[in-house]
């Protein structure tokens, strides 16, 4: 599909296209990448950028974080929480002792869906609350207190 041939509506032929891959896959729940939609489309970012916009008003799509769009399925329970309550709470679910190793930050952000920096910023506030110790370049992060059901919440 040419930018050239048609300029106008060109993002709604665009999210019609990818409005079809998510109902046709219902177990997706990340979209295509802009990069991905611009070069099976032959359209610019800007058109990519406005036909996500649409899925997102019509309450199919959200973004996330690193430029990445997740599908919304209204039937899916979506943990709201901020990023370092839910890795607090991987202590308890993973049954983690006191000075034990805690994951590192390329697990935990393949784990959430986020990037790296974003999880280092949540393991520095979890540090600072004392729930984690050592961290850093090369050190390895250890559990220093099993958070009550209060502190998580």
């Amino acid at each position: 599909m040419s930018q050239q041939a048609s300029p106008r509506g060109t993002f709604l032929k665009v999210a019609d296209s990818v409005r079809t891959l998510i109902e046709g896959n219902p177990e997706m729940t990340e979209l295509p990448s802009l990069a991905e939609v611009m070069r099976e489309h032959g359209v610019s970012r800007g058109v990519a950028i406005r036909a996500y916009g649409e899925l997102r008003r019509e309450g199919l799509a959200q973004p996330a974080p690193g430029e990445r769009w997740r599908v919304v399925r209204s039937d899916a329970q979506v943990d709201r929480r901020p990023l370092h309550e839910r890795i607090a709470e991987v202590i308890t679910t993973d049954e983690l002792k006191v000075g034990e190793a805690f994951l590192s930050a390329s697990t935990l952000a393949e784990r959430f869906g986020v990037s790296r920096p974003t999880v280092t910023r949540a393991l520095e506030k979890l540090e600072a609350a004392g729930v984690l110790a050592g961290g850093g370049q090369g050190r390895v992060r250890t559990v220093r207190a099993v958070p009550t059901r209060e502190e998580r919440s």
